[in-house]
């Protein structure tokens, strides 16, 4: 098996993370576009999706960053068995440096005790890295750019929610998904995006909503009754009037999307990932020669 030293992915990761960060994924665009359509002729609402859509034009043109705030860089890395996951992570870290430099990413990565900036966007545990072995031939890369007010308002119920009357089924995890909505209004930066996990522990289940906002909009749950209250909650949402940006009207979420894990019989956790309109996603595919090396538009 090659090693992954015989691998020079540093520039690929670059690449990776600028059109992450200045080109926002065609189901994204099509569906703001979409979204503007519906809006009444002359409302706030209408104006937001034009300021909206003229940010990604200018954004993926000028090669900028969509938004301001670049957010944490998630990566999931799945991998086949005898790549070395600790040089790939040297050179994911390496390529966040670099694309901070050029100016695809804003210093984020900020010490927790002493306030620091580090000044490239790599720290204790940043960026925030997930690795899978996998049976494939070849190294696929996702990533995801997590905002920091969207993060605000993401949360996590534990049911049963005596205040939401929201029990330990699929109607009480429409309740706490509705009411994370509602909490949300404008603060994340609408229209959202929500990832949603149901079960796991507290950890892994933020880690299960997070990819959830990896899947493409138009893609259909597996699950007949997570992809009927998929749907359920992308229309139910809508008809808040919440808006982009907090400026009613009648698109506030974009997508929904729902996955689950096993859970202990004392725990049934509910977290809700809720992502802005600049759901900043990207894709790198590598064989294992090195000779191709793919980069998506997530």
């Amino acid at each position: 098996m090659i090693q992954t030293q015989e691998l020079e992915l540093t520039d690929a990761f670059v690449e990776l993370i600028r059109r992450a960060a200045t080109v926002l994924p065609p189901d994204m665009e099509q569906a703001l576009q979409k979204a503007r359509d519906r809006e009444e002729p002359g409302s706030a609402a209408e104006s937001a999706f034009d300021t909206i859509l003229r940010n990604v034009e200018m954004a993926r043109a000028n090669s900028t960053p969509i938004c301001q705030d670049t957010g944490t860089p998630i990566f999931e890395v799945y991998y086949p068995l005898g790549i070395s996951t600790r040089l790939l992570e040297k050179q994911i870290r390496a390529a966040a440096a670099i694309a901070t430099q050029r100016a695809y990413l804003r210093p984020n990565a900020v010490d927790s005790l002493t306030g620091k900036n580090s000044g490239d966007n790599t720290g204790e545990d940043f960026p925030t890295i997930h690795f899978h072995e996998w049976d494939e031939p070849g190294i696929h890369v996702d990533v995801l750019l997590k905002g920091g007010g969207c993060e605000n308002v993401s949360t996590q119920y534990k049911l049963p929610d005596g205040g939401l009357k929201a029990g330990r089924d699929l109607e009480g995890v429409r309740r706490v998904v509705l009411d994370a909505v509602v909490q949300a209004q404008g603060k994340g930066c609408a229209p959202a995006v929500l990832g949603v996990a149901i079960g796991g522990d507290r950890g892994s289940s933020y880690i299960k909503a997070k990819q959830q906002l990896l899947r493409p909009l138009e893609d259909t749950n597996p699950e007949a009754d997570l992809a009927a209250l998929e749907q359920q909650l992308y229309e139910e949402s809508n008809e808040l009037g919440i808006g982009p940006m907090g400026f009613g009207g009648k698109t506030t979420v974009l997508g929904v999307k729902i996955g689950t894990q096993h859970r202990l019989p004392a725990c049934y956790f509910v977290s809700v990932a809720y992502m802005c309109w600049a759901n900043r996603r990207a894709a790198l595919d590598v064989n294992l020669q090195g000779e191709t090396v793919e980069v998506t538009y997530g």
